[in-house]
């Protein structure tokens, strides 16, 4: 793409495999001088500022249809709320990644360096890179010396990249480009000079704040439950309401009369506490998980976590440690594994067999050390650094052996540095060691194996021959395969007049193997996701090898499982990669646009998709996610906006406590609804009853209004903050498809409401066989039904569980707001006032007793259920999709 072109459409150009020539042709521009300043001005008024913008962020974002009818105002604010929040999310992404550009940049124009701001960077311009700047766009190096830039925020590489001037293939990866710098990354040493070829929202941050812009579906699979609920107890409702009226206006009853029964039917078919149930299930939901390091963005993905099926988790920092550790050593004759993870004080090195479990590899981590530059301190639990992380690593290896590196500079002064480049792949520092020079040098296996002549074995120091140069090399090789990094150290005791030429007749000291390892208790939660039957799928910017050899250690790679790059991901269509996702158990080398498509393919099988990240890379697929996941200490400010959840460990364990969590409040609110919804069907049963029986209304709105809200409500909250099941992480996610009340659930809250219409309404009949007026009879419906409702609601906690079984006291909220509400039930009958409003009457001692009574049949006849279930190998119908166990 030429100046020419267009700069509304992202470059795609693969400039990564085009020549300086070609590219310097392009853009109009010369590699050595920049542009003129005539010209930069020019091209900055033509193609605009380098700000990170989104055309069209401000367009409305489709929701849904519109429903006509009565309920469309209230349909519109609700739905322009959404909307309105979900445009704020994504705009502030998108702020996020703007503070990512860097206020200033050094340009040359003319010839001559400047500093410039850096929305004034444009197409063509010559960067000057030098260590700790914030690259300011996209651009192709023209030269460099010793340059490694961290790419993480973007491509969640552990490591800063080693750049190189080397042409690539068009397909190479965002993490394989070696020839580039991005905007948003950082110079972590060395210097360099690259021509911009892209800024704005033509960089690789600028594609991912166009994909922040697309609109998500925010609705949770419970609001989804919910609304299938809703529409149909609204039609239920309307049905029943319009049979009883009907069956009234063919009586000739009297108008008020059909007009206080239809208003009395619609007030029992809807649970008014269950807003307040669902809101004080999240919020103490919310609570909990802020104990176990998860902090909450949006209420609703409380439950989301609970419904997740997939678990999409990058791997630095997340599934690892984020910090590199020396994990094997080698020596020519003995092998040792190293313990403790990261920068942590805790560990030791032991030897691989009975024969070296007495030898420490105290010479090799001696060399380690005296040949670094690095600087570490201990801090608490692990060790503060400053430097290289990689030779942090060999610091932290060398203090688990007491060796210091302030003892080696006070014992051994440093001469002379022969600092670590591309070519050489090794770096030397000559030391004094008792009156006489000696180098040591580390680096790349092929770098330094190939200077040496002699090595060191535990019988001293012998000639390095083919044989024993063979079987290092295939120890090195078993080391690569576990995805370990592999360093060479040697030494070499030289004499003055040597000193031009010390990396030759090197002894082999040995060779340490680095990994950024996983954390002790990620495979844990591995494992516990398994039983859960979760999936995890790790999803990273790294090589496919490092990928490989984590997930397997992990567990998260079986036999059967897939590992698919990026490059290969790119080829395959949206079906096909619907098809071929569940297989895939890693992905390595992908870009954000390709995270954006794997959660897609989940999503389109029907999954709930929950999508961990720290990254830049990681905020579309965020987003995108039916549950977003953020690093709080690795996670960029990007990725936090983007996010519906943040974990301020950065541990995949706590996202699995998480998930926990979410289980257990969407039992809690399953097992609420589902109390809830037999009583609002009692309720119903009862008035229908007495409707087709031509009797009056046994129960007064203001009376059905008080159950609902008080004696129903009151113990739904309770219920809602019952303990979590230990076992609810034994048993496989919901599918996204599972309604609240399918047809098994549906018998069992029939039975329950039959149950206690049947109490209610026999306290009714018999009150009015027995000479009382109706007022009398409605006071009798009206506190056996209560009484029904309150002592139902210690059976509603477990559907497999008796009451004896998990105790009444084992809910200590519950039992008091039971023994409350049967004391304000009493009060409504024996104080005035209360009675005149409710229209109720006092009861004498033998009719609350009797009621009490005919209130226990309810709870026995379902608890009766529960044990013949249970002994025949079945579960209770509202089992199904409603009420969770709990732990025998």
């Amino acid at each position: 793409m030429t100046e020419a072109d267009s700069m509304s459409t992202r470059d795609v150009t693969p400039w990564h495999s085009v020549s300086l020539e070609e590219i310097a042709t392009a853009l109009a521009t010369d590699p050595s001088r920049g542009l003129s300043r005539a010209e930069a001005a020019m091209r900055l008024g033509r193609d605009g500022p380098n700000w990170l913008l989104i055309v069209g962020a401000v367009v409305a974002v489709a929701l849904g249809e519109w429903i006509d009818g009565g309920a469309i105002l209230t349909i519109v604010a609700l739905n322009a709320v959404i909307g309105f929040f979900q445009e704020y999310r994504a705009e502030r992404a998108v702020a996020a990644l703007a503070r990512l550009t860097a206020p200033r940049a050094r340009v040359v124009r003319d010839g001559h360096s400047e500093l410039v701001a850096a929305k004034e960077v444009v197409r063509g311009d010559l960067l000057v890179l030098d260590a700790g700047d914030l690259v300011a766009a996209d651009a192709r190096l023209v030269e460099f010396s010793l340059l490694r830039v961290n790419e993480a925020p973007l491509t969640g590489e552990s490591e800063p990249v080693e750049k190189s001037d080397q042409l690539l293939p068009p397909e190479a990866a965002l993490g394989d480009r070696r020839n580039e710098v991005f905007l948003g990354t950082s110079v972590s040493n060395g210097s360099g000079r690259a021509l911009v070829v892209a800024t704005g929202m033509g960089t690789e941050v600028g594609h991912i704040a166009g994909l922040l812009a697309s609109p998500t579906d925010d609705q949770t699979p419970l609001q989804k439950r919910l609304e299938v609920v809703g529409r149909q107890l609204l039609w239920s409702c309307l049905a029943v309401v319009g049979l009883v009226s009907a069956l009234g206006w063919l009586r000739g009853t009297a108008t008020l009369e059909l007009f206080i029964g239809a208003v009395s039917l619609a007030v029992a078919a809807v649970p008014e506490g269950l807003p307040a149930v669902v809101t004080v299930a999240l919020a103490l939901g919310v609570e909990r998980m802020a104990r176990r390091n998860a902090l909450v963005r949006r209420l609703p993905s409380v439950e989301t976590l609970g419904s997740t099926q997939v678990i999409c988790t990058d791997k630095t920092g997340t599934l690892t440690v984020g910090q590199m550790t020396v994990r094997r050593l080698l020596m020519a004759d003995a092998v040792f594994r190293v313990t403790g993870e990261g920068y942590g004080v805790a560990g030791q090195i032991f030897g691989d067999d009975e024969r070296h479990a007495q030898q420490q590899p105290r010479d090799l981590l001696w060399a380690a050390a005296a040949c670094n530059d690095a600087e570490i301190a201990p801090q608490g639990e692990s060790f503060r650094s400053a430097g290289d992380s990689t030779e942090v690593a060999l610091l932290v290896a060398a203090a688990k052996l007491g060796i210091r590196r302030e003892g080696i500079e006070a014992g051994e002064p440093r001469i002379r540095t022969l600092p670590f480049d591309s070519d050489r792949k090794r770096m030397s520092v000559v030391r004094f060691r008792v009156g006489e020079p000696v180098a040591y040098v580390k680096g790349a296996p092929e770098g330094v194996l190939e200077r040496c002549s002699h090595v060191r074995t535990s019988r001293g120091v012998v000639s390095l021959d083919a044989e024993t140069r063979a079987r290092l090399d295939q120890a090195i090789a078993q080391f690569a395969a576990e995805a370990l990094r592999v360093l060479a150290i040697a030494e070499r005791t030289i004499s003055d007049d040597s000193l031009e030429d010390i990396e030759t007749s090197l002894t082999l000291l040995g060779f340490a193997g680095l990994q950024d390892p996983p954390r002790a208790e990620a495979r844990d939660a591995v494992a516990r996701c398994r039983r859960a039957g979760i999936r995890t799928v790790m999803i990273t910017g790294d090589h496919p090898a490092t990928a490989r050899a984590i997930a397997a250690e992990l567990g998260i790679l079986g036999a059967d499982d897939e590992v698919l790059v990026g490059a290969e991901l790119e080829a395959l269509s949206l079906d096909a990669l619907r098809e071929r996702v569940a297989r895939v158990a890693v992905y390595a080398r992908v870009t954000a646009e390709q995270k954006l498509r794997i959660v897609h393919a989940w999503k389109a099988r029907g999954a709930i998709v929950a999508m961990t990240g720290d990254g830049v890379n990681d905020a579309p697929a965020l987003r995108e996610a039916s549950i977003g996941i953020a690093m709080g200490i690795s996670g960029t400010e990007v990725a936090k906006e983007a996010s519906d959840m943040v974990i301020a460990d950065d541990n995949f364990a706590s996202i699995v406590a998480a998930v926990e969590e979410g289980r257990g409040i969407f039992d809690n609110v399953s097992k609420t609804l589902s109390y809830l919804l037999a009583g609002n069907l009692g309720e119903l049963a009862l008035m229908l009853t007495a409707g087709l029986a031509g009797l009056p209304v046994p129960l007064l709105p203001v009376q059905l209004l008080w159950i609902n809200l008080v004696t129903d409500g009151l113990p739904a909250l309770a219920l809602a903050t019952d303990p979590i099941d230990p076992g609810v992480m034994r048993r496989p996610p919901r599918p996204a498809s599972a309604q609240l009340a399918d047809g098994a659930a549906l018998r069992g809250l029939l039975l329950t409401g039959a149950l206690t219409a049947a109490v209610a309404f026999a306290a009714y009949w018999f009150a009015l066989r027995g000479g009382s007026d109706v007022e009398a009879a409605r006071n009798a419906a009206f506190s056996t039904l209560v009484f029904a409702e309150l002592l139902r609601s210690f059976g509603a906690r477990s559907a497999t569980r008796l009451v004896h079984e998990i105790g009444l006291f084992s809910n200590l909220r519950l039992f008091a707001i039971v023994t409350a509400s049967f004391l304000l039930q009493l009060a409504i009958h024996h104080e005035a006032h209360l009675a005149r409003l409710f229209g109720t009457s006092p009861l004498s001692l033998s009719q609350c007793a009797a009621q009490i009574a005919l209130a226990c049949i309810p709870l026995l006849v379902l608890e009766l259920r529960k044990g013949i279930s249970r002994r025949s190998g079945r579960r209770p119908g509202i089992r199904t999709a409603l009420a969770p166990d709990l732990p025998h």
